[in-house]
C-alpha cells in the first residue's frame, strides 16, 4: 500500500495524487495546473495504461482538466465521480479541449509566418471524448468496489454541485487501512446547493486542502444587498459591471443573486437592466443545475423549486452562445451587467470584455472568486495598473472591487471544523492544495493550537499507508525562472567576450606558420570584422 503525491503539492491547482494496492493503481483527481506554477511537479510514475482507475472529487478543471491526456496517453480505465460531477465533466472537458484547439491553432497561424514548429495540442476533442466515455456515475453515500483491495464512498462536500470527499478502504492480505481526501470543502451560507460538508467518522490518514488555510472570510449580512449596491453604482455612472466568473458553480450563484435582486426591487432607475452571460459553457452548465435532483439542492433553492418559480432565471437575462453574440455586447451603449468565463481571466471571453471596459472609468470589475497567483485575475485584484490583453497595453482605470465572503472554500475554521467530525484524530493530516506558506501556516495551525500530528508533503513525497513511515520526503523543486530579454542579451555578451578573449591565444599559434597561412587567417578575420561592424551600423 502506497500513496505517492504528484500535484497541488504547496500548489494550489493541478491535484493528483497516486494510491497503490493490490498491485493495482489509482489517482484521485487528475487536475490541470492554472496560473503561476511555483514548484516542478513528480510526472505519474507509471505507465497511464498501467492506471485501473481514477476517483474524481468534482469537476473543476484544476481536478479534472488533465483527464483527456491522460486517456490521450494510454489510460483505458473507469472514472468514478458522482452523477453531477459526470454530467459537468461532460460539459467542461469538452470546453477545456476546444480552448486548447483555439490555442494550437492561433499559434500554429503565427508559426506558419515566422517559421516555426508546429505547436501540437496538449489534448483534442478526440481524447476529451475519450475520457468521457469512461465516466461512472455513484450516487452519494453508496459504497462501491472498485478493484481488488479497493472501494470507495462518495459524501456531499458542499463546495460545487456534485462535489464530493472520498472514503477509500484498501485491503491487501491482512493489511486493512482507510483514506479519506476531503477534496474541496465548500464555504458556508451558499446559495443553491447543500453548504453544509458531510463529516466522516473515522479514518487512519486525511488529504485535506488548505486554500484558505491561513484566513478566515468575511460573513456579509447580506450578499444579496452588497451585490446590488455595486449593480447600482456602476449603471448610475453610465458603465458595465464585468463580473469575471466560473462557469461552473459562480455563474448560477450570481444568476441566483441578482434574480433576488430583481424581485426585491433593489436596483432603481434602471428598469429590466440587461444581463448577459457570455460563456456557452456557463450556460450548459446552468441547465445541469436546472435539472438536478432537489436532493442536491438547500431548503431555500428547494423552495422556489417546488412554488414553480425558476431560481436562475428573470427579466432582462440574455444569453450568449456565437462569436458575433459576444462581440455584439461591445457594442450595446446601454449599461449593463456582463458574466463572462474564466473566473481567474487566463481565457475565453473575458478578456475581450476586460479589453473594452477595463480603461473605462465608469466601469466595474468584480471578482466573486479566488484568483490564483500568476493569473491576470489576481493582478488586477493586486493593483495592477496597467496589464496586456492581445499584445495591446491597457490602462486599470475602471473600479477593481471583491465581493466578499464569495468563496467556495472553507476557510481554516470551516477546515478545522471538517476535521473536527471525526471521532478520532486521524494518524496523519495531509495537507495539500494551498499556496505554499498557507500550506505551512495550516500545518502549525493544526499540530500546534489542535494537537493534530500534520505534514504538508511536496510532489514526489512517497508514504507506506501500511507501515505509516514515508518512502521518500523530497523538498520542493521551485520552477526555474524564465530569463529576461535582458538577462538573455547580458548571457549572450558574456559568451562573445569569452570567444573574443581566446582570440589572442589563436593568433599566437600562427607564429612561426608559413606566410601564406597567416595571411589566409588575417584575411578571414578582416572580413569578418568588416562584415559585423556593418551589422552595427
Amino acid at each position: 500500500m502506497k500513496m505517492t503525491f504528484l500535484g497541488a503539492a504547496h500548489e494550489v491547482t493541478g491535484s493528483c495524487t497516486l494510491i497503490e494496492c493490490c498491485g493495482q493503481y489509482g489517482l484521485v483527481d487528475c487536475g490541470m495546473e492554472q496560473g503561476k506554477d511555483i514548484f516542478e511537479n513528480q510526472e505519474i510514475p507509471v505507465n497511464p495504461a498501467e492506471i485501473d482507475f481514477v476517483l474524481l472529487t468534482h469537476a473543476h478543471i484544476d481536478h479534472s482538466g488533465n483527464l483527456p491526456l491522460l486517456y490521450k496517453n494510454g489510460f483505458q480505465g473507469s472514472i468514478y465521480a458522482t452523477e453531477e460531477t459526470c454530467n459537468l465533466c461532460r460539459i467542461m472537458l469538452r470546453d477545456s479541449a476546444h480552448i486548447q484547439e483555439q490555442e494550437a491553432e492561433w499559434r500554429n497561424r503565427k508559426a506558419k509566418r515566422s517559421g516555426a514548429d508546429a505547436y501540437v495540442p496538449l489534448y483534442d476533442m478526440n481524447d476529451a471524448e475519450g475520457a468521457i466515455a469512461r465516466l461512472h456515475p455513484v450516487h452519494y453515500g453508496s459504497t462501491r468496489q472498485i478493484g481488488e483491495g479497493f472501494s470507495v464512498r462518495f459524501s456531499d462536500i458542499g463546495h460545487l454541485l456534485g462535489s464530493a470527499c472520498a472514503e477509500i478502504w484498501l485491503s491487501e492480505g491482512e493489511t486493512e487501512k482507510k483514506l479519506v481526501f476531503s477534496g474541496d470543502i465548500g464555504n458556508l451560507n451558499q446559495p443553491i446547493i447543500k453548504d453544509v460538508p458531510s463529516t466522516i467518522a473515522d479514518a487512519d490518514y486525511v488529504v485535506c486542502e488548505s486554500t484558505y488555510g491561513d484566513r478566515l472570510h468575511e460573513h456579509p449580512k447580506d450578499p444579496v444587498a452588497l451585490l446590488a449596491d455595486m449593480v447600482q453604482r456602476t449603471l448610475d455612472r453610465g458603465g458595465n459591471l464585468i463580473i469575471p466568473s466560473f462557469a461552473v458553480g459562480r455563474t448560477q450563484e450570481m444568476l441566483y443573486f441578482i434574480r433576488e435582486i430583481k424581485e426585491r426591487g433593489l436596483v432603481t432607475g434602471h428598469p429590466n437592466f440587461s444581463v448577459y452571460v457570455d460563456s456557452p459553457m456557463a450556460n450548459e452548465a446552468t441547465g445541469v443545475y436546472l435539472q438536478c435532483g432537489t436532493e442536491c439542492l438547500n431548503d431555500r433553492a428547494k423552495a422556489l423549486v417546488r412554488a414553480g418559480i425558476n431560481p436562475l432565471m428573470f427579466r432582462g437575462l440574455r444569453t450568449s452562445v456565437t462569436t458575433a453574440d459576444s462581440r455584439a455586447i461591445n457594442l450595446d451603449p446601454n449599461p449593463k451587467v456582463i458574466l463572462s468565463a474564466s473566473g481567474m481571466c487566463e481565457a475565453g471571453r473575458i478578456r475581450h470584455h476586460l479589453k473594452h471596459n477595463l480603461w473605462r472609468e465608469e466601469c466595474t470589475i468584480l471578482f466573486v472568486g479566488y484568483q490564483a497567483v500568476g493569473t491576470l485575475g489576481r493582478l488586477l485584484h493586486d493593483g495592477a495598473e496597467k496589464v496586456k490583453l492581445f499584445g495591446e497595453e491597457i490602462l486599470v482605470n475602471a473600479e477593481i472591487a471583491t465581493l466578499p465572503g464569495k468563496s467556495g472554500h472553507a476557510d481554516r475554521d470551516g477546515l478545522t471544523a471538517w476535521l473536527s467530525g471525526f471521532e478520532q484524530k486521524p494518524q496523519l493530516v495531509f495537507v495539500n492544495h494551498g499556496e505554499n506558506t498557507v500550506c505551512d501556516n495550516f500545518v502549525a495551525h493544526l499540530e500546534n493550537d489542535l494537537g493534530y500530528k500534520a505534514f504538508a508533503p511536496f510532489s514526489g513525497t512517497g508514504f507506506d499507508i501500511a507501515t505509516g513511515a514515508f518512502l521518500s520526503c523530497p523538498e520542493g523543486i521551485p520552477v526555474a525562472k524564465k530569463k529576461t530579454k535582458a538577462e538573455s542579451t547580458s548571457v549572450a555578451f558574456q559568451h562573445l567576450l569569452d570567444v573574443g578573449n581566446q582570440l589572442p591565444a589563436v593568433m599566437q599559434q600562427y607564429a612561426g606558420h608559413p606566410n601564406r597561412d597567416v595571411s589566409a587567417f588575417a584575411k578571414d578575420l578582416d572580413k569578418l570584422l568588416k562584415k559585423w561592424s556593418r551589422h552595427l551600423n
